[in-house]
């Protein structure tokens, strides 16, 4: 999803939360008041009687809008846990990255930047939250989706690529841009965000902290 498609998904979340039940009840409403055959039709289509019956289609698609929405509503919170995990990393004197690794729907593996806080050359948000996650086999690694608030840098796509986690979302790369094109040229999904809350935790810390970004970058 492109930053305006979340954005629109947001607004159409909260629609749906304050009226998608009210439009459920009006259609209910609706349907109770037609005839058996107009019902039918409603529901399934023009009906053509030499074919063999199907199964009803729901009306104004509001079962798929749905399960978009709540799609939507999922990718969300778990940019917003990651997002958590760079807040914590903040408040313990460190980088403020956060990962988290997101297997059927459910977070799987959470972590933040520790280079400070761990005195660790590899302690990166992406890195950290894989090795929470633990070991793992690599039909695990291949459902997964890899959030991170921060484009992966070289280090953190390769341990993406060597596991083959087939899709990443990024919170934002205007203040630091991995190596996305390769990562994509792999064969793997890279979705960027731009989300403003991730954008100002990095802008405000390399504003207050310049020496000790450079040094996580390895300027």
């Amino acid at each position: 999803m492109s930053p305006e498609e979340l954005a629109l998904a947001k607004k159409w979340v909260e629609t749906w939360n304050t009226t998608g039940p009210i439009l459920e009840k009006i259609r209910r409403e609706e349907l109770r008041k037609l005839d058996t055959f107009k019902t039918i039709s409603h529901l399934c289509g023009p009906i053509d009687f030499t074919q063999e019956p199907f199964r009803p289609k729901p009306t104004s698609g509001l079962v798929e809008q749905q399960k978009w929405f709540m799609k939507a509503r999922n990718m969300d919170s778990f940019l917003q846990a990651a997002i958590d995990e760079a807040k914590k990393g903040l408040a313990a004197g460190g980088i403020p990255i956060g990962s988290v690794l997101v297997c059927d729907g459910k977070i799987i593996g959470r972590g933040h930047n520790q280079r400070v806080q761990h005195g660790s050359v590899i302690h990166h948000a992406e890195m950290n939250c894989l090795e929470n996650a633990g070991r793992l086999k690599a039909s695990v690694y291949e459902k997964c989706t890899l959030y991170s608030t921060l484009s992966p840098c070289p280090m953190c796509s390769g341990a993406a690529l060597l596991y083959k986690i087939p899709r990443i979302i990024v919170g934002e790369n205007q203040t630091f841009q991995g190596p996305e094109e390769y990562v994509r040229s792999q064969g793997v999904k890279v979705e960027i965000l731009q989300n403003p809350d991730c954008i100002k935790l990095m802008r405000d810390f390399i504003a207050a902290r310049p020496e000790l970004w450079n040094e996580d970058i390895g300027v």
